[in-house]
C-alpha cells in the first residue's frame, strides 16, 4: 500500500487571522510539504493542476521536477493532469522528461477537471469533456508506446510520422491513474487499458464510491487484465488531527466553514457523518481509513489532503508529523496484514521494469 499527500494548491485566506498567503509563499509551501512527505516516510506527493485563481499549480511538471531534485525516494504524481484541455503531445513529452529527471519516480492521474471556464481558455468545449478525455488518452497511450505515430481524430490536427521526445525512460511509460468522482465512462476507460482508477473520495458518501470502484473492478476483469480484486485502486481523503478529538473539531471548524469547496453547505458534523472527511484524534483517522477497505476492497494507494482551506504551513507540518509518527506505522501494518497475497502492490517504475524483464526471460 502506498500512502501520500495531495494538494490542490489553493490560495485561501486563513479565517482565524484574515491573512492570505502570496502566490510565492503558497508555491514554496507546497514544495516544503513535498519534502516533508519524504522525511516522514510517505510514498507519494501529488499536485493538482489549475489555471485560475485561487489556485497556483498551473505547471505541475515544473514543480515536480523541482521536487525531484530535492528528494530521493518519493513518487511524484498529479491530482490531476487535465487530459481534456492539455495537448496529449505535450503531456507525453513533459512527463517523459520528468521520468528521466526523477529516475522513474513518476506517475500521473488524468482527469477532466470540474471548472467550466477553463475549457474555452484552451480552445475546448466542456460539453465534449468525456469524448475529449477518451480520444486524447487514446492518442497519449500511443505516443508513449509507438516510436512513429500517424493520427487522425476529432479534436486536434492530424499527426503524420510524429515521434514524441524524449522517449519514456527504459521504454516504459509512466503508470496512469484515471481520476473520476462521478463518471462511469472514466472507470470504463481505466479498466479497458488496465490502468489504475482513483476515486477522490472526499465529497461523496461511501455508497457512491463503492459503486464506482465495483464498476471499474468488474470491467477490469472483463477486459482480461486479472481478477476484479486485482484491479489497481486509489482513494483520496481529508483529515485533520489533534490528540484530543474535540480540539481538532474546534480548530478545524472555521477552516471548514470558510473553505472554497465546503463553506455554505452542510455543517462540519454532517459532512463528517456523510463523507470520509475525518476530523479527530489519530486513532479516529486510523479507524476511519481502515474502514475504507470494507466497501472498496483491497486497494493500492491512499492520498490525504491536509493543506486545504487556508491552513497555515505550520499547522500542516504538525499534521504531517502526527501522520508520520502515529498514523502511518499502524496503517501500514494493518493494511499489509489484511491484504491477500494475490492482490498486487501499487505499480512503480522499478516493479514494472522487473516484471517486464521477468516476462522476457520466461
Amino acid at each position: 500500500m502506498q500512502f501520500g499527500v495531495f494538494t490542490v494548491g489553493d490560495v485561501t485566506p486563513d479565517p482565524t487571522t484574515n491573512r492570505t498567503p502570496t502566490e510565492h509563499e503558497r508555491i514554496k509551501a507546497m514544495v516544503t510539504i513535498a519534502r516533508k512527505a519524504e522525511e516522514i516516510g510517505l510514498d507519494v506527493f501529488a499536485t493538482g493542476e489549475h489555471h485560475n485563481p485561487p489556485f497556483v499549480p498551473s505547471s505541475p511538471t515544473t514543480m515536480l521536477g523541482h521536487v525531484a531534485a530535492h528528494t530521493e525516494r518519493l513518487v511524484l504524481s498529479t491530482s490531476t493532469t487535465l487530459i481534456t484541455t492539455n495537448d496529449p503531445v505535450k503531456i507525453a513529452e513533459d512527463f517523459a522528461m520528468l521520468q528521466h529527471l526523477a529516475d522513474g519516480r513518476v506517475d500521473l492521474m488524468l482527469g477532466r477537471g470540474n471548472q467550466a471556464p477553463v475549457y474555452p481558455w484552451f480552445g475546448q468545449d466542456i460539453r465534449q469533456g468525456i469524448p475529449l478525455a477518451i480520444e486524447n488518452y487514446h492518442l497519449l497511450h500511443r505516443l508513449w508506446r509507438e516510436d512513429v505515430v500517424d493520427w487522425q481524430g476529432e479534436f486536434r490536427t492530424p499527426l503524420r510520422g510524429f515521434t514524441a521526445t524524449p522517449r519514456p525512460l527504459d521504454g516504459l511509460p509512466p503508470f496512469v491513474w484515471h481520476g473520476s468522482i462521478r463518471s462511469p465512462e472514466i472507470a470504463e476507460q481505466a479498466a479497458y487499458y488496465g490502468d489504475g482508477f482513483f476515486h477522490n473520495h472526499i465529497f461523496w458518501p461511501p455508497e457512491h464510491t463503492k459503486r464506482m470502484v465495483e464498476l471499474y473492478r468488474q470491467r477490469f476483469e472483463h477486459y482480461g487484465h486479472g481478477a476484479a480484486d486485482q484491479a489497481i485502486v486509489g482513494l483520496g481523503g481529508q483529515v485533520f488531527m489533534r490528540p484530543n478529538s474535540q480540539d481538532a473539531v474546534a480548530e478545524f471548524r472555521p477552516y471548514f466553514d470558510d473553505a472554497p469547496v465546503y463553506g455554505g453547505g452542510p455543517s462540519l458534523e454532517e459532512f463528517m457523518s456523510q463523507t470520509p472527511l475525518t476530523v479527530g484524534s489519530p486513532q479516529q483517522v486510523i479507524d476511519r481509513t481502515l474502514s475504507f477497505r470494507e466497501y472498496v476492497g483491497d486497494y493500492q494507494r491512499q492520498l490525504f489532503l491536509i493543506d486545504h482551506a487556508g491552513l497555515p504551513l505550520k499547522t500542516v507540518l504538525e499534521q504531517m508529523d502526527m501522520l508520520g509518527e502515529e498514523v502511518l506505522p499502524v496503517l501500514r501494518e494493518e493494511f499489509d496484514a489484511r491484504k491477500p497475497s494475490h492482490v498486487p502492490e501499487a505499480p512503480t517504475h522499478d516493479s514494472r521494469l522487473r516484471a517486464r524483464q521477468g516476462e522476457a526471460v520466461n
